[in-house]
C-alpha cells in the first residue's frame, strides 16, 4: 500500500490510468469518521446494498469487487491523515482492513483472481 509519502492523488490517478487500471477516488473530505470513511470507500467502489458497513465487511467486499470489471482497481483515499487525525483507531483498523485485502487480492493472495486491488493513500 502506498503511504501519504507518495504521490498526490492527481498524479496517483494518471499512473494508474496510463498503466490501464480503474480509477476510484475516495471522497476524502467526507471521511471524517470510522463510518463516513467506510461508507466513502463504499461509494468509490460502487459496494452493493448489502454492505454491512463494518470492518469485517469492508474486508468482504474489498477482496470480492465481482461487480467490476476485471483488471487492476486503484483506490486512492486522498486526505486519510484527517481521519489518522481525528481517530487513530479507526484509521489503524481500516487501514489494515485496506492493506489485508490488497495482499489478498495480489498475486498469490488466497483471493487472487482476475482483479487485483491496489491502494493509494495521499495527504491531498
Amino acid at each position: 500500500m502506498s503511504t501519504p509519502a507518495h504521490p498526490d492523488a492527481k498524479t496517483a490517478a494518471e499512473r494508474a490510468r496510463a498503466r490501464k487500471a480503474y480509477v476510484h477516488l475516495v471522497d476524502g473530505e467526507r471521511a471524517l469518521d470510522k463510518l463516513s470513511t467506510l461508507d466513502a470507500v463504499a461509494a468509490a467502489l460502487s459496494f452493493p446494498d448489502y454492505f454491512g458497513r463494518n470492518l469485517d465487511a469492508l474486508y468482504d467486499c474489498l477482496t470480492d469487487l465481482s461487480w467490476l470489471p476485471p483488471g487492476e482497481h486503484v483506490l486512492i483515499w486522498p486526505g486519510s491523515d484527517r481521519l489518522k487525525a481525528a481517530d487513530p483507531k479507526a484509521y489503524l483498523g481500516i487501514r489494515s482492513v485496506l492493506s489485508d485485502a490488497q495482499r489478498a487480492l495480489g498475486p498469490g493472495g488466497e483471493r487472487a483472481d482476475d482483479r487485483r486491488l491496489t491502494v493509494v493513500l495521499t495527504t491531498s
